[in-house]
Order: C-alpha cells, then structure tokens, then sequence
C-alpha cells in the first residue's frame, strides 16, 4: 500500500510517560486525543534506557547502547562517551541522501562532538549539544557553600545538605511562556512549515521539546484546569521497597520520601499541567502542518525519550529503578495515506529503535545497517504482523552514578539483573504495578532460567559487553552459556 514518498514530522518530548497520552489517562491532552482517532498508538512503547542520550541515540540510530555506544549523560565530565561510536550512522543520513529536506528544532543530546547539521539536518535550533554542560561546577558549589542552609523545607522542595536544594514542582512566572525554550523551538518550526517551500515534498522535521522535564514548573492557567482532590496517589505508591535493591530504598528515603503524600499528588498534578502545555504546542505543530495542504501524505510521531517515575512507588524523575513508570513511552503515529484502520491501539512491544527502520521503509530508502530495531510498518495495514518480537529489553549502565542493569519483559513477567545488588523477577499476571518481587521464590525458577537466557541471546545479538566472566562480577543466576542452549 505504499504510496509515494511522505513527509516526516517527529515531535519527541523529554520525560513523559506513555500512559498520558490516552484519553482515558486523567492528564488533559485533547489534540493528542484527536490524533490518535486518526492513526495507531502503540501501548507498549519503550526506550532502551531511562536517560536522554542513550535513549535519543538509540531513536536516531536504530541501535541499542551496547551498538552505538552512548551509555549516559555526554553533557558532563561523568560521560562514558561523547557521542555515538566513530562510524555509526544515523538514519537523518540516509534520508538526506535520498534527497530528504531535513529539518531539526530544539533538542539534540546525542553527541558533543557533532551535532544535527553533521547529520544531514538544517539546524534550527539546538540545544543540549557541546558547549552545554549539564551539572554544578566546584565554583558554584564554593559560592553556595557561603549562604546558609534552608532551615525549613520549601514545599515541593528536598533538602540535600551540601547539595542544594532540589525542586519537585512549581508554578512558573508570568514571562515563562515567552521565555520558555520549547515555546522557541515549536515558533522556529511553526515558521518553517509555513514557508512556501515546505509545498515541496519530500521533508522531514524533528521538533525536540525538554518538558516534561523536572522540575514540574507551569503556568497557572494550566495548573488550574487540575483539581488537587481529583489527583489519586499511584497503585504502587506504598511500596515498601523492601523487597528491591536498596539503591531504590536509599532514593525514596532520602529524597522523595521528603514530600508528603499532598506534595506528591500536588507534583503529579503539575506534572500533567506540564503534559497539557506539550498538547497545546502539538495542535499547533499540527494546524501548521494542515496549512501546508501535505497532512494526508506526512508520517506524524508523537514520543519521548524515556518517562518519568511521578510517584510510582514513591518515586519520580528517572535512572537506575527498573520500574515500567521511567521506560514506558508515548508512541502515536499517523498517515492517513498509507495507514489502513485508524484510531487503532496496539499492544505489541515498540521499541525507540524501531522509528529509524520505519522512515526509511516507508521512504523507499535501503540501507545497510544491521538495526537493533524492525519497521513498524507492517503494523500499518490494519493488523499485527504474524512475526513480531515476543519480548522487550532494555541495557543500563546506570546515569551518573555507575550500575550494570539490564531487563527483559513479555507480556507474563519482568526480570531485572542487577550487577550491584539482588535480582528482581515480577509476576505481571498478578502483579502489574511490579510491587511484589518473586527472584527468591523457588516456583519461579524455570520462569528465572528462561528471562536469563532471553536476556543473554539478546546480549548475544547486540554484542553486550557484559558477559565478563571474572568471580566478582559474573552474578547473574544463570550466565551467557544460556544464550547457546
């Protein structure tokens, strides 16, 4: 059913959660709510790793981490590596040479050493490249050693002695919408779609927006269309945690345990006032796109990067937890030309690394590259394709703070490996909300035995380096031999 080559428009934002994009889901996104009628929204959606730069590299790459290399934050002196193995390609590439108008607004954190125009885009904007730097520096520490410590916890704030404190949630001030990086990037792309050139086929753009990035700080009018009473505590919100890797306990204790059960329903409602500003600039993206008479020919992405805890056992922003909260992603696409049973939900495992295969498939571009990730487009004519992945994976090694982590899930159970601590393996019949951790339960031994040896073909398949077999830290359960048998 292909027709001739579309357009393509992504608009992926920063932390936001898969869930929030449904219309059932309390978060108020109308115009995410009209253009998921009119295409396919995947509900299994995920990023390999709850972090910017791994997961972008792994959306504009088609490539795991353990292939392309980027492991953590490139923005600061804790970076494992500063961009994408020398050689990696990225998909952008291929389209340009196929003669693709490309263009990129907002954020990159893929790479330091290059950034979007070194990959076949017209660079806009762009943010988060090199230059930036993504931390405090031993001056600023200096300077604010010098002014006393809070004496009382603001609300919505955690105290951190020697760190400064960090801040949850707040409303933002009047000029924020003016001054408001992502408002910049959407006006920059506004102005382009209305160009008259944009009558000319075939493009793409990338429009990369922070929110809804922590701290949750929106205006008041978006606030206001949330009552606090309305705004539940998340099923998994009492978790203990005890029977977890005490990195989660020290997290929650320490930090997120400062905020009081109101403070926490008050940080998820500014978190989805914030997922309604992002809708508010979508239907705008959108409108500018129907202005330009290409809608029924332009392949339209809304996803993230990677979501956000927002209280799910107690928890919020992201990092090494494994829980599904941070790595559950909105995926919605719609080409009324060439997608068949709109307003369609899937359920099969998506995976970022899936969206670099799927443009150049649906662009007619062939490529070389051996992609982590598969086309989605067989998932356009109205049915899932009879052979689709079965389970999904992730590779972690940790933010800045190092762990080795890697997970795999079907639609039955989750395992999580954990190099620094015990093992988590949940029951997701049962226990959807991942409370209750059956690693130890001896039923669940033969179910332990086949997520490992899922777990190491993948690492086989994607040349996982973690497989070094020294005492101290060969500590799964069942080690990569399982790949072979």
């Amino acid at each position: 059913m292909k027709t001739s080559r579309p357009n393509i428009l992504v608009v992926m934002t920063d932390h936001q959660r898969g869930d929030t994009v449904l219309p059932e889901h309390p978060a108020r996104t109308p115009h995410l709510t009209d253009f998921a009628k009119q295409g396919l929204a995947f509900t299994n959606a995920f990023c390999p790793s709850p972090h910017c730069c791994p997961a972008r590299a792994t959306f504009f790459t088609g490539l795991y981490p353990s292939r392309h290399g980027v492991w953590n934050n490139i923005c600061n002196d804790q970076r494992l590596s500063r961009g994408p193995r020398p050689g990696t390609r990225l998909w952008s590439e291929d389209l340009a040479a196929a003669g693709y108008t490309l263009a990129f607004s907002g954020k990159w954190h893929v790479s330091i050493d290059t950034s979007p125009k070194d990959h076949g885009w017209n660079e806009l904007l762009a943010t988060s490249k090199g230059g930036d730097f993504h931390g405090v520096s031993w001056d600023t520490y200096r300077k604010w050693a010098s002014q006393p410590e809070p004496a009382e916890r603001p609300e919505g704030h955690i105290l951190r002695q020697g760190y400064g404190t960090a801040r949850t949630y707040g409303t933002a001030p009047a000029e924020w919408e003016q001054t408001n990086q992502d408002r910049k990037a959407t006006n920059i792309m506004l102005d382009w779609l209305g160009s008259p050139d944009r009558r000319r086929e075939p493009w793409c753009a990338f429009l990369g927006l922070s929110g809804p990035h922590d701290p949750y700080v929106v205006p008041s009018k978006y606030l206001d269309m949330y009552r606090l009473d309305d705004v539940p505590l998340p099923p998994s919100y009492r978790d203990t945690l005890a029977d977890k890797p005490n990195i989660y306990r020290r997290m929650r204790e320490t930090r997120f345990g400062q905020l009081g059960e109101r403070e926490v329903r008050d940080a998820i409602r500014h978190f989805w006032a914030y997922c309604t500003y992002l809708d508010e600039l979508f239907g705008e993206v959108l409108r500018a796109l129907d202005a330009t008479g290409q809608a029924d020919n332009t392949l339209v992405v809304y996803t993230a990067d990677h979501a956000d805890y927002c209280g799910d056992h107690g928890l919020f922003a992201k990092g090494i937890p494994c829980f599904r909260g941070a790595y559950h992603v909105p995926a919605i696409i719609r080409w009324p030309r060439g997608m068949k049973a709109r307003g369609r939900r899937s359920d099969a495992f998506v995976s970022l690394a899936d969206f670099g295969p799927t443009f150049l498939d649906v662009a007619g571009v062939s490529s070389d590259a051996a992609f982590t990730g598969s086309s989605l487009y067989p998932h356009f004519s109205g049915a899932s394709p009879e052979k689709w992945r079965d389970d999904i994976h992730t590779q972690s090694n940790g933010v800045e703070l190092y762990y080795s982590q890697r997970s795999v899930m079907t639609k039955e159970f989750k395992y999580v490996f954990n190099g620094f601590d015990f093992d988590e393996l949940y029951d997701l019949r049962t226990d959807p909300h991942e409370m209750n951790n059956v690693a130890q339960n001896p039923a669940y031994k033969n179910v332990l035995l086949d997520m490992c040896r899922r777990m190491w073909r993948f690492a086989l398949r994607e040349q996982d380096a973690m497989i070094n077999n020294y005492v101290t830290v060969a500590l799964a359960p069942y080690g990569p031999m399982e790949a072979f048998r």
